[in-house]
């Protein structure tokens, strides 16, 4: 983008959406480093109100091709502020819009237009989203949802430059519709999609209500415990709600592409990464000391030409002391080494409904806050308390001896909010055994779905994190050409289950840090084939139950 235009000092106009877009993948300091010294909203009111203009800037303009966008860009080349308008469209842009804009620039000053499809955040290497929430309701799409859906998978598979077999959950009408329209583009845009492929790649769509157990869990990888804990938004974490928080640390960026200390260990275990801190720290003060010893005009030219790494190390330091250092005392505020061990047993082990009972009984019993309260550490959040009472339900609604009712008057005479009591009863009208029960999934029995996402294990070491998602299964499945065509139909393409060496992977209704995780050992595991994984989110399980909420309200 920036190096297709002229030198000189230039400005980056952008939307809500591509600002999000750019700054997943680069810091203002890298922008800056392209000759780019203002960076400006085109719905802004200072964009807005700006008559003067800068002649002398070159105007980079970085857009979703929406009709507000196309309309407020058509205001700015009627009365241009700027010297020159380079315009790049983060997807396919129509024609008809091509058009307004050339009637609109009256003086002649765009030089370029170029359509970029980056029209998706780039949250890890293989991860990415649309940040797209509370997507449908009931079985069926929310119709903005939707659209932004298809254009985002548009512009993800010709940025990758893939033209896919798709496949979908065969029992899920969401899967199905989006299947039939990204097919539909596909077909009608195939001078775009004409590309030269080795092998043909997959696009596997799947319905998050198949597994509603993930999002529901506690976690202990670094990346997917600080958004279950903090909150991951577009790698921002604010943490200004810490007492006593510098300001420079008040809000911290945790990416995978400009911090190397992050994108080490975003996927170590809790314990791991204590060390690994440690580790960062002894650097750090090993370059601190060799800073002090400035006793030569050679030893201040090296201090001079090492300040900025060391500066940016120091932060990088004070950042993940910070961060890790509030994960702890969160874990131990809300005792959450004891809420997850039973989360584990309940999810991953096998065991009969009367010790899962007797367990989550013994928890909860007199032994419930808050969710905002710090002290009293031997009592665990309502959150935690009602999420083992949705685990608890999600595997023994279909046994007569469960005592589901039993448990959600305990939790209500402990305090619980309604909020969270409604839950519950959501979690069980969102899991996908409803829609099977329109005989879209008539040839797997009760027993045998619940099976699927409570698994039990053998020789697990860590306790923590012997769950897997539902997702390991599906992609170990498709490694070995094992994945049903009567569970993941194909659309318009023969019935080929054959090994692909490029998998995309899209959850409707958001994926996971840990589904995240999943896809990265698949990837170790068979190294000749390529996984990615989206979502039109990327859930903790806060979001995940207002996106259940949403969903299933009537």
């Amino acid at each position: 983008m920036t190096e297709e235009s002229e030198p000189g000092m230039k400005i980056l106009l952008m939307d809500k959406e591509t600002t999000s877009i750019i700054s997943m993948v680069y810091g203002q300091s890298e922008i800056q480093q392209k000759e780019v010294f203002l960076l400006e909203r085109i719905d802004s009111t200072s964009q807005n109100n700006n008559s003067t203009g800068y002649r002398f800037l070159k105007c980079l303009v970085f857009l979703r091709p929406t009709q507000q966008n196309i309309e407020l860009l058509c205001q700015e080349l009627r009365n241009p502020k700027y010297g020159a308008y380079y315009l790049y469209f983060s997807n396919i842009i129509a024609k008809a819009d091509v058009k307004l804009l050339a009637e609109s620039d009256e003086q002649e000053l765009v030089k370029e237009v170029q359509e970029m499809y980056m029209d998706y955040l780039a949250v890890n290497p293989h991860l990415f989203s649309f940040g797209v929430q509370n997507c449908t309701v009931a079985t069926s799409w929310n119709y903005s949802a939707l659209q932004r859906t298809i254009q985002g998978l548009v512009a993800l598979l010709l940025s990758l430059k893939k033209c896919p077999i798709i496949r979908y959950q065969t029992n899920s009408p969401v899967c199905k519709d989006l299947a039939n329209r990204v097919e539909d583009v596909i077909n009608k845009e195939s001078a775009l999609f004409s590309f030269s492929q080795v092998s043909q790649p997959l696009l596997l769509l799947i319905d998050r209500r198949d597994d509603p157990v993930t999002p529901l869990l506690n976690q202990w990888t670094y990346q997917a415990m600080v958004h279950e804990l903090l909150t991951i938004n577009n790698n921002r974490v604010n943490l200004s709600g810490i007492p006593g928080i510098s300001k420079e640390l008040s809000e911290v960026v945790l990416s995978a592409e400009q911090d190397p200390f992050y994108a080490e260990n975003m996927f170590m275990n809790y314990g791991e990464i204590g060390q690994n801190i440690k580790n960062l720290m002894d650097h750090f003060q090993s370059k601190a000391k060799g800073h002090k010893k400035i006793e030569t005009i050679s030893d201040m030219k090296n201090f001079v030409e090492t300040y900025p790494q060391f500066k940016k190390l120091s932060g990088n330091v004070s950042k993940h002391v910070t961060v890790v250092g509030e994960l702890s005392s969160m874990v131990t505020d809300h005792a959450l080494l004891d809420v997850s061990e039973l989360e584990q047993e309940i999810a991953s082990q096998n065991a009969d409904t009367s010790l899962h009972l007797q367990n989550i009984r013994k928890l909860i019993s007199n032994n419930i806050k808050p969710n905002n309260v710090r002290t009293d550490r031997n009592k665990i959040r309502e959150s935690d308390a009602a999420k083992l009472v949705m685990l608890y339900a999600l595997r023994y609604q279909s046994q007569v001896n469960n005592n589901i009712s039993g448990l959600i008057n305990m939790l209500e005479k402990n305090g619980v909010s309604q909020y969270y009591i409604k839950c519950i009863k959501h979690i069980l009208d969102y899991r996908i055994s409803d829609v099977r029960q329109n005989n879209l999934f008539s040839d797997e029995s009760a027993v045998k779905i619940t099976k699927r996402f409570f698994k039990g294990l053998s020789g697990v070491d860590n306790v923590y994190t012997q769950h897997k998602p539902l997702l390991h299964d599906i992609l170990e499945d498709l490694m070995k050409s094992r994945l049903k065509e009567n569970l993941y139909r194909y659309v318009n393409a023969p019935g080929s289950n054959g090994r692909y060496q490029d998998i995309i992977v899209f959850i409707i209704g958001g994926a996971t840090y840990e589904e995240s995780l999943a896809v990265h050992t698949i990837n170790k595991k068979y190294p000749g084939t390529h996984v990615i994984l989206g979502g039109t989110t990327i859930h903790n399980s806060h979001s995940f139950l207002e996106e259940v909420r949403h969903t299933v309200a009537k």
